[in-house]
């Protein structure tokens, strides 16, 4: 559509020789005219200057060309609105009926590729798949481009040179998440430009702008998407259109405005749609009216003949109750009104103001004074009159029922999707309210979809564990609907994320008798549900079909924040959420069924639910964890103690490693090529005030994070150093810790030995994590385990494996297992982890020295001792001090053996006396005259021993004296 005039690529001597030469060698042929020739500038040479010259349309057609002529400098442009008039060289302003960008260039016409633009189709793993991706390019649509939607990567790509900074503006439409949607810009040494992203987020309802400063000089600019649907699930394609480029030097012609369109002014930059009921050729410069039979779509080029108005041209609905409590039913042509009332054969619109009794308001709603339908308050219920106050003991059943349509719900949306996903937002009655349902309106091509759409801010945690209900039901939403069709319509009901991410549930086709379905809604993501009826597929823009119609009766979702409730329950005792009318009982008790009274939980025991009920709802935490403050989870401070097998104790304090933690999994890749990692994300011990462990997904325009103590994401890696990663699909492996022990089991949680072989003596201290989220594959949702291992040698913080034989971190998808070996791993030293050495007693002095038993296998704790000097005696000083001793104690013995020896002798004197006195009776003793010492018995004692007498002389007179009294005695008997 548009020429650009680049610099030739001959330089300016190079022209001029080249001139010369097809002058001297032409004289034969005809002189020139200006129609055989065109204009062109030389390269910019190193002055900022260039030469116009002459550059014939045939070549060898004619001669006399005009004289090279000194150019505009190279940083002379044009405006917007105007052009470069060649001849003059001056700017020129456009014509009415025509436009121009001045230093830009736009694309907003794709029936084919522009001239410049390329695409193709290419696998990511650089030629080696098994798929043929020659057909996997950018399609043109007429309005705009669309992507591919396989496993392929489709380039888009436009190059272009810039005399000055410029800007890159284009418009996109991206509405699958499945599909990754990237923009960037190259130099001619493919080198990127510097970008705050390049990837493109996730359209959430219309097309999307986009700008991009570009650099002079060349840039290629380039659009790429792929597709990274694992399960192998349809995607949605991506929708390029108006794609503007500023900074090129100039252009050398206007551009006509084209059908549908026009420019009124001359200077012109851009081309004005026509209103409906308008049209106009190329180049207009006014848009015509159409007959009065004939009518026509905006920005269209030709009008139509009008139809006969048909029963499907009109549609009714009902005004707001007024304070009689009556409704006027009311007709109104679909607009905008296409059909003629005057053609034969049409009908005419029905008379509008019929007065009809208001049907009652929905359930939970009441009566206003103005006759309007309000909610009822959180812990009030009603049938669809007046409020009323839920009993105690008792909660509303919160939700809510639409089965009356007056007016349409808050909470609601009509819309249409044209095809190709291109919605027109003034378009907006393709289901209206009437009374006991709601249903489609006529009017719209038959291959439209007329969407409705519910949305609920999120579901409360279930209050009720109904044995009837499946498991990991939040929500149920019912409803009742009715088809009827004369070709092949299809009704969709389909859930998600918001209107515009989400995906099909159910279909139904043809027409469908009244009847009524129910899905279960088992995540609190899933927020927004729309209904869409389609009245037959194909590229048709006919409206053959208008009197097929979707109608829905009721609506009816439970468990909603914010809802409103029907009826009341007796309090969900067994599980009741924080947003529960019950009285709640404070933190750490649990109330008794029978009683409803709030009794204390044992000592370290958290309760689960907000309310719970039973002793057994209290639920004590495990080995090394203690509750929160908040009675609701259990915690670790990282210090435990375990006891080995021995019977010692031992200490650790894991503080160092309390930190959130990350690592990656070796690469991984898809069934195409595609590599991605997986990204843990680790919080050990998940103290209070601690930021918990954080998985996000910044695929989508809103980015989602997931907290806990383990996460996982997967990554995958951009081309540029510069662009931050994917991350996407991320779920929690653990949001609670059930306790730390040495044990290889723990509530029902393994960690086998095997997946980690150990040769240490020293146990692993394991942490076992549970996670709530439940999936099909983990009917008891995920686990995992961290095993704790003393290594000296490693001082790193982050030095964790996964096992050898499970890549991914899992075996059976449910459960995780990670070693974690640091030297904060080890228990704290003590007393028994170091040993004494007494050295030898030196000139008095005694040294003792402290040293680690090795293997050492502990950290931190008690430090080494110093080393100690003491004085001691050496062994000369105890010989001598023996000897000496002895010498002594021989003595006294000596002294005490001659005293004892003395006393007997005394002794065996007296005795020999008083023998001597008894007259030889046997066994009597002489009469003691007196108890004391006879005068003369200490003389005659003493004199026994004034002889002195050596110590044996003594021993033998003694043993002679002894033998005479002896035989004296015998001799008297």
């Amino acid at each position: 559509m548009q020429r650009l005039l680049t610099a030739p690529r001959l330089r300016a001597a190079g022209v001029v020789l080249l001139w010369l030469v097809l002058t001297q060698a032409s004289g034969d042929l005809p002189i020139c005219k200006e129609s055989d020739y065109h204009f062109e500038y030389t390269e910019c040479d190193r002055l900022g200057t260039r030469w116009r010259v002459a550059v014939p349309n045939k070549p060898d057609t004619c001669t006399a060309l005009p004289d090279p002529v000194k150019g505009t400098q190279c940083t002379f442009s044009c405006g917007e609105g105007e052009f470069l008039d060649m001849q003059s060289q001056q700017c020129q302003k456009c014509s009415a009926g025509t436009y121009s960008l001045g230093t830009g260039v736009a694309f907003d016409e794709w029936d084919s590729l522009p001239t410049g633009f390329i695409t193709q189709g290419v696998m990511v793993n650089e030629g080696k798949a098994l798929t043929d991706c020659s057909n996997s390019t950018w399609t043109p649509k007429g309005d705009y481009a669309a992507s591919n939607t396989d496993e392929c990567t489709a380039t888009l790509s436009y190059a272009v040179s810039l005399k000055k900074p410029g800007t890159v503006t284009f418009e996109y439409f991206h509405p699958d998440r499945n599909l990754y949607f990237e923009f960037f810009v190259q130099n001619d040494q493919c080198q990127s430009a510097e970008s705050e992203s390049r990837w493109m987020k996730v359209s959430e309802k219309d097309w999307n702008q986009y700008t991009v400063d570009l650099t002079s000089g060349n840039n290629v600019l380039y659009w790429r998407t792929t597709s990274y649907a694992l399960q192998g699930a349809a995607v949605k394609p991506v929708l390029l259109r108006n794609i503007q480029v500023s900074g090129v030097a100039y252009t050398s012609e206007c551009f006509h405005c084209k059908p549908g369109t026009h420019s009124a002014k001359a200077g012109s930059a851009r081309c004005t749609p026509c209103p409906a009921d308008t049209y106009s050729n190329k180049g207009a410069t006014v848009c015509h009216q159409c007959e009065q039979d004939k009518y026509s779509e905006p920005g269209s080029g030709s009008c139509k003949e009008r139809p006969a108005c048909t029963h499907s041209d009109y549609f009714y609905t009902h005004t707001p109750c007024d304070s009689e409590g009556k409704t006027q039913l009311m007709y109104k042509w679909i607009e905008p009104k296409i059909c003629s009332e005057t053609a034969e054969g049409a009908v005419k619109l029905p008379a509008s103001g019929e007065k009809q009794t208001c049907p009652p308001c929905n359930p939970g709603f009441f009566v206003s004074n103005s006759s309007s339908c309000e909610p009822c308050g959180s812990d009030s219920h009603s049938n669809g009159t007046v409020c009323v106050k839920c009993p105690a003991g008792t909660e509303p059943l919160i939700g809510f029922e639409y089965k009356w349509w007056n007016t349409m719900p808050t909470n609601m949306r009509s819309s249409v999707l044209a095809q190709e996903y291109s919605s027109d937002p003034n378009r907006s009655t393709a289901w209206e309210v009437a009374g006991e349902y709601v249903y489609t309106t006529p009017g719209y091509h038959d291959t439209d979809y007329l969407m409705l759409t519910l949305t609920v801010p999120g579901y409360r945690i279930p209050q009720f564990n109904n044995k009837g209900s499946e498991r990991g039901e939040l929500s149920r939403i019912s409803f009742v609907f009715e088809t009827m069709c004369t070709a092949d319509c299809k009704f969709y009901f389909l859930a998600g994320y918001s209107e515009w991410n989400n995906y099909v549930v159910e279909q139904w086709k043809g027409s469908s008798r009244k009847q009524s379905y129910s899905y279960v809604i088992q995540s609190n993501r899933t927020i927004s549900f729309s209904w869409a009826l389609q009245r037959t597929e194909g590229l048709s823009m006919n409206k053959t079909y208008n009197s097929d119609f979707a109608k829905i009766y009721s609506v009816h979702i439970t468990n909603v924040v914010g809802g409103v409730a029907s009826q009341c329950r007796r309090c969900a005792l067994t599980s009741v959420g924080t947003d529960s009318a019950c009285v709640l009982c404070p933190p750490g008790h649990f109330m008794v069924s029978e009683t409803g009274a709030c009794n204390s939980c044992p000592p370290n025991s958290i309760t689960k639910a907000s309310q719970p009920v039973g002793e057994e709802a209290c639920v004590r935490c495990g080995p090394n964890t203690r509750r929160n403050k908040a009675h609701t989870a259990c915690v670790s401070d990282c210090k435990v103690d375990v006891k080995t097998t021995e019977g010692t104790r031992l200490h650790y304090n894991f503080s160092p490693l309390s930190n959130v933690t990350e690592f990656y999994s070796s690469p991984s890749f898809t069934s195409k090529g595609l590599r991605y990692f997986h990204r843990f994300s680790l919080g050990l011990c998940g103290a209070e005030n601690k930021v918990p462990a954080s998985c996000v997904d910044n695929v989508t325009e809103n980015e989602r994070t997931v907290k806990g103590y383990i996460c996982q994401s997967t990554l995958v890696p951009s081309d540029l150093r510069a662009q931050k990663m994917v991350s996407g699909q991320p779920f929690l492996i653990g949001d609670s810790l059930v306790g730390v022990s040495t044990e290889t089991t723990l509530l029902g949680i393994s960690s086998p030995t095997w997946l980690f072989p150990s040769a240490s003596e020293l146990p692993d201290v394991i942490f076992y994590y549970r996670s709530s989220d439940i999936t099909q594959a983990c009917k008891q949702g995920r686990s995992a385990t961290i095993r704790l291992r003393c290594n000296p040698a490693i001082a790193a913080k982050d030095f964790i494996h996964l096992p050898s034989n499970c890549s991914e971190g899992t075996c059976d998808g449910c459960t995780f297992h990670f070693l974690w070996q640091s030297q904060h791993a080890c228990p704290l030293c003590t007393k028994n982890h170091y040993k004494e050495i007494v050295s030898a007693c030196i000139q008095g002095i005694q040294k003792t020295t402290y040293m680690w038993q090795q293997p050492l296998q502990c950290n931190g704790g008690v430090s080494l001792p110093g080393q100690k000097v003491s004085a001691c005696v050496s062994l000369d000083f105890w010989l001598k001090f023996g000897v000496t001793t002895g010498t002594i104690g021989a003595l006294l013995l000596v002294s005490i053996s001659c005293y004892f020896w003395k006393k007997t002798r005394k002794l065996q004197y007296r005795y020999s006396k008083l023998m001597m006195s008894s007259g030889g009776k046997e066994c009597e003793l002489p009469t003691a005259e007196s108890c004391a010492i006879m005068e003369g018995e200490d003389a005659e004692d003493d004199l026994i021993y004034l002889t002195k007498k050596s110590l044996f002389s003594k021993i033998k007179s003694f043993s002679r004296e002894v033998s005479s009294s002896i035989t004296a005695l015998n001799i008297k008997h």
